[in-house]
């Protein structure tokens, strides 16, 4: 059996963090009657420091806050069913990437933030953060998300390992496939050479979108019509598959994204393309039997010959649901408590955060981050991708268990994505 740490996970309603640091009490005034926020989203380091935050606007009198954080496949399902019933929104405030916000505000379930940050711009210092944070975030000029994060996949290597087993640090996914065939896990004491998340669909989904960009693909036309069913999005598959069977095996396929940092962390797992969120882990003594020994890069070109890294620019937002029973400038307020600049310098311990005044706590692996984002892949907030992305992940892991080839899943998804694109209005008819 693999031997993977635990890691803090929550499931329901949570309280503060053993680890969350003190940056400051909620500073928001008290309402005239009780009143009650309910916030939701997905679970990993910073995100867990931020609900912290949020947590702390209980303690005002007449406000309670509740928080829970779930696995992201069970947050969004949960927010697209809630957005989708009649009546009020059983959530006031609803954590989501960039692409998830573009799918929910496309829908109308997204209240506009534009004057909320116009009015409270100078307070909280909102220009602190580019506009490119708060484009993410938007459609057109209305503005659905307060940035909070900001995240990228890159590389993971443990140098003692490497060196025992005299292998370089890979520059490429070919050097990957390379180093994994050189290594002798049973002679280094080690489960998995390499490892990544590919656990799920949308894991799938989103590792081929990483590796298909850095081939120069694109994914969509200015129609929305699906153009990645290509001699690019093969090799991207086949690539994938190829550092699979070298590294990973089917055991390696349920790694989760828990079970990598779990693995690097113990030193189970030589190397491994994860989450920037999930970096600081490595260095913090509790949950780490290797700090020091983990060095991080930026995420890796497919091969030789490629100029562009298999990663992308990713972020994070609070936004609130249009049918919010909770006033709008409270539930904001109470957002701006959890993320303004004393938060997120504290956040920077957990994650990289979007906010300038924040630098000077950059983290140590920031730098491989950043190339990351400079050098990776596109960002997209098209609402389109919600729907691709779900086409993507329903087919690509058939490639895996041998049900389709490489084109075959690309085509189906292709196919998939058309109809439910088209059904939804994202392509016309």
């Amino acid at each position: 059996m693999k031997k993977f740490l635990v890691l803090f996970l929550i499931l329901g309603l949570v309280a503060v963090p053993a680890f969350a640091q003190d940056s400051g009490a909620c500073n928001v005034e008290a309402p005239a009657e009780a009143t009650t926020i309910n916030m939701i989203g997905w679970t990993f380091p910073i995100m867990d420091f931020y609900a912290a935050e949020l947590a702390k606007c209980g303690d005002v009198e007449n406000l309670d806050v509740n928080v829970q954080l779930l696995a992201s496949a069970d947050a969004q399902a949960q927010m697209r069913l809630a957005a989708s019933s009649e009546g009020a929104s059983p959530y006031d405030i609803i954590h989501g990437s960039n692409s998830f916000i573009g799918e929910m505000a496309s829908q109308g379930w997204l209240l506009p933030l534009n004057d909320l940050i116009a009015q409270y711009s100078e307070q909280y210092a909102l220009d602190d953060m580019d506009a490119s944070m708060y484009a993410a975030a938007s459609i057109g000029d209305q503005i659905y998300g307060v940035p909070a994060v900001v995240n990228t996949q890159h590389f993971y290597y443990n140098t003692e390992l490497l060196a025992a087993a005299g292998v370089e640090a890979p520059q490429n996914y070919t050097d990957v496939i390379a180093a994994c065939e050189a290594m002798d896990e049973e002679a280094l004491g080690i489960d998995f050479s390499f490892g990544m998340v590919l656990s799920a669909g949308w894991a799938w989904q989103i590792e081929w979108v990483n590796m298909y960009n850095a081939f120069g693909g694109e994914l969509l036309d200015e129609s929305n019509m699906p153009i990645f069913a290509n001699e690019d999005g093969v090799a991207a598959m086949d690539l994938m598959m190829q550092v699979v069977e070298a590294c990973m095996g089917e055991e390696g396929l349920l790694l989760s994204t828990d079970d990598l940092q779990a693995g690097l962390a113990n030193g189970s797992i030589a190397m491994g393309h994860m989450w920037a969120s999930r970096a600081a882990m490595m260095d913090d003594e509790e949950l780490s039997s290797v700090v020091g020994k983990i060095e991080f890069a930026p995420a890796l070109f497919p091969n030789a010959d490629e100029t562009v890294r298999a990663g992308i620019a990713w972020s994070d937002f609070l936004a609130i649901p249009a049918t919010s029973a909770v006033d709008a400038d409270l539930a904001f307020r109470a957002i701006m408590e959890a993320t303004d600049l004393e938060s997120q310098i504290a956040a920077a311990d957990f994650g990289l955060v979007p906010r300038n005044g924040a630098s000077d706590a950059a983290p140590r692996y920031s730098a491989a981050s950043l190339q990351t984002i400079v050098e990776g892949g596109p960002a997209t907030s098209n609402p389109a991708q919600a729907v691709l992305n779900n086409a993507l992940g329903q087919f690509l892991p058939m490639v895996a268990t041998g049900e389709m080839t490489s084109q075959e899943a690309l085509d189906a998804a292709a196919a998939l994505y058309i109809e439910e694109a088209t059904a939804q209005g994202f392509i016309a008819e």
